[in-house]
């Protein structure tokens, strides 16, 4: 595929990234350089005028917003955070799937005033417990959270849980569902008008992974 104009990606190393790679080639773009063994923060692709920018994973909606990368994937949970301010989110691409979970101690009692929470999504976070009419404090975190409650940090936490392993291995449970998560590609308002021919090109490309993909998972059940 032939991509008009020149087109920026901000991902985030590790897991989106992985994941992200299978759908990128499918759409034909291809980074030349391994950004686990590269120093470089913007990678080459086999298309000269497609770059890859690499950045911490709760920053790429800030760069896709302010214009300093014209598309981006971000979990869902980040985007929560962020407020989605300046973003178009066309598209949810299926991957790094977990679920945002209110967690503690087996009888832990949710229904107690001013509850302690440890988190690093504090914003979404305070919009959940805002629903139930609840205040809570929020003790901002940014890993180990597990450790919170067993130190008598906090009542609760509230983190992205994927198979529970962590939890379990702490001693703590899942206790309230906040939200699903996945990676969404966002793309720059101004971006879309300005390049849209290309974006949406590319937006199409990756839409058609993304189905394949779930077809081949069905096939495979």
């Amino acid at each position: 595929m032939k991509f008009d104009g020149r087109i920026t990606i901000a991902l985030s190393k590790g897991r989106i990234f992985k994941d992200t790679l299978p759908l990128l080639s499918h759409a034909g773009i291809i980074p030349i350089d391994d950004p686990e063994t590269s120093r470089k923060l913007i990678l080459d692709t086999n298309h000269p005028q497609i770059k890859l920018v690499i950045i911490r994973a709760s920053d790429v909606p800030t760069y896709v917003q302010y214009g300093a990368a014209d598309l981006g994937v971000a979990g869902k949970d980040v985007l929560l955070e962020h407020g989605g301010g300046g973003l178009y989110e066309p598209l949810d691409l299926q991957i790094a799937k977990c679920r945002l979970m209110v967690a503690g101690v087996k009888d832990a009692q949710l229904s107690e005033n001013r509850l302690r929470i440890a988190t690093k999504f504090v914003n979404s976070t305070r919009r959940h417990f805002a629903t139930q009419g609840k205040q809570v404090e929020i003790i901002k975190l940014y890993g180990s959270m597990e450790l919170a409650p067993l130190v008598g940090l906090s009542d609760l936490i509230v983190d992205v849980v994927d198979t529970g392993n962590t939890l379990k291995a702490n001693g703590l449970m899942p206790l309230e569902h906040i939200s699903d998560i996945s990676s969404r590609l966002v793309v720059n308002k101004a971006a879309w008008k300005m390049k849209h021919k290309g974006i949406t090109e590319l937006v199409g490309a990756l839409s058609m992974a993304v189905k394949e993909r779930s077809t081949e998972g069905k096939n495979n059940d």
